[in-house]
């Protein structure tokens, strides 16, 4: 148990899950995709690859699962692989909105017969 003279610096510091470890790391460098993701949204959609936003989501959700039932639980890294799997489920709407877009159009742009 903390000493109650303790600051809460110095109990993250110590903590589990604390910038001594790579509890603390690992998310931090994580964030470097989801801003990455975000960057993307910019691209146009014929240009995002599905089997990487594929797996970057299955990766997003299956992680943020993991860091909750893992010890010490790790909260920092099941908020980043959840906006990871977010922002490549967005891409993968982008692309899916686009492909209905692009087979709905021919047929709106079709003459008809009478």
């Amino acid at each position: 148990m903390a000493a109650a003279g303790t600051s809460a610096f110095s109990r993250f510091l110590n903590s589990p899950v604390g910038p001594k470890t790579i509890h603390f790391w690992a998310p931090a460098m994580k964030w470097g995709l989801v801003i990455a993701g975000l960057g993307d949204l910019a691209r146009p959609v014929d240009q995002i690859s599905v089997r990487q936003q594929l797996s970057l989501a299955a990766t997003g959700i299956i992680w943020t699962r993991w860091s909750t039932i893992i010890t010490p639980k790790n909260y920092s890294l099941a908020t980043v692989n959840f906006f990871v799997g977010c922002t490549a489920a967005y891409q993968l709407a982008r692309v899916a909105m686009n492909k209905k877009a692009d087979v709905e159009e021919p047929a709106a742009a079709a003459p008809a017969t009478a």
